[in-house]
């Protein structure tokens, strides 16, 4: 697994990164979720051993990142925040360079190269310099440079920044995919990146541990997670809501008097069961809706909450 404990870095007589430890499983992908400033990357340049930690210690599958540095960094792959590439380079002149650098040779370099273009659809822009590409493409091929050594461990630094829609959630299928066997930390501030890919999440803030969970446990933090919202009033009858399997209690919304909310037990879903009953009675509802995601407005509470 990756392993942290207390990992700790002082930079310029201030606290970066402040006493986090965490472990991350093989098919787990670690979201790292936090304010610009927050200590992430500096978080995940330590893991990959380009800054050694201040106090504290952390290791790749067993190896120290700074007395075993070497042997730990060849299970990484790394995808920093700005990739760094040589513009002028094609994509596969820039996978040849990279190959080379890891001391692929002849038919292993072949194949290695190969795949990776293989594995990212960049095989229509192997030509071209990498200064033409749109972000996207970068990023693909940033992904691709890190894969090439087919590593253990993927460290990656805010993969979707900066992409159109289209492109933010082919990367996440990318990196969704490539995480079934491997160990993955990511950094990000995208909150739906976070859902959408993460088995667990470390909010930081000021470097510090906020709140350490899986985006679920996050969410349902919210007295609201998978309330029911109804409307109006007058259309439903409040005692059958409340023996309903699942529901905590009922209460009138606060932004209007004519609609009751329906807070649900911790991890219950009660949509679909108050959606048979409404229609088994034949309540004439016009509003019938569950409570948006909590995850957001939970991050938001608990950040505003924690010391600077």
């Amino acid at each position: 697994m990756i392993e942290a404990n207390q990992l700790t870095r002082h930079l310029v007589g201030r606290t970066v990164v402040d006493n986090l430890s965490f472990q991350v499983k093989q098919g787990e992908v670690l979201g790292l979720l936090g304010p610009n400033g927050a200590g992430k990357t500096t978080t995940l340049k330590m893991l990959a051993s380009f800054l050694p930690p201040t106090h504290g210690s952390a290791s790749i599958l067993g190896l120290d990142i700074t007395t075993q540095r070497r042997e730990a960094q060849q299970l990484i792959g790394y995808l920093p925040e700005n990739s760094p590439f040589y513009g002028e380079m094609t994509v596969r002149g820039f996978l040849e360079f990279i190959a080379a650098v890891r001391n692929y040779r002849g038919a292993q370099k072949r194949s290695r190269i190969a795949r990776a273009i293989e594995r990212f659809d960049l095989g229509e822009a192997g030509r071209w310099p990498i200064e033409t590409l749109s972000k996207g493409f970068k990023r693909r091929v940033g992904l691709a440079q890190a894969m090439l050594h087919e590593p253990s461990v993927l460290i990656l630094d805010e993969p979707t920044d900066g992409l159109d829609p289209h492109q933010q959630q082919r990367i996440l299928e990318m990196i969704k995919d490539l995480a079934q066997d491997k160990r993955v930390i990511i950094s990000t501030h995208q909150l739906k990146d976070a859902q959408a890919l993460c088995t667990h999440v470390l909010l930081i803030k000021a470097g510090r541990s906020v709140a350490s969970c899986t985006p679920l446990e996050l969410a349902s933090h919210s007295r609201l997670h998978n309330a029911v919202h109804l409307a109006p009033m007058q259309a439903v009858d409040p005692l059958a809501l409340v023996m309903l399997p699942g529901v905590a209690r009922i209460e009138r919304t606060s932004n209007t008097l004519d609609a009751v909310t329906v807070l649900a037990k911790p991890g219950s879903v009660i949509l679909p069961l108050i959606r048979r009953l409404v229609a088994e009675r034949q309540w004439p509802v016009e509003r019938l809706e569950a409570e948006p995601d909590c995850f957001e407005s939970v991050y938001r509470q608990l950040m505003s909450e924690a010391p600077q």
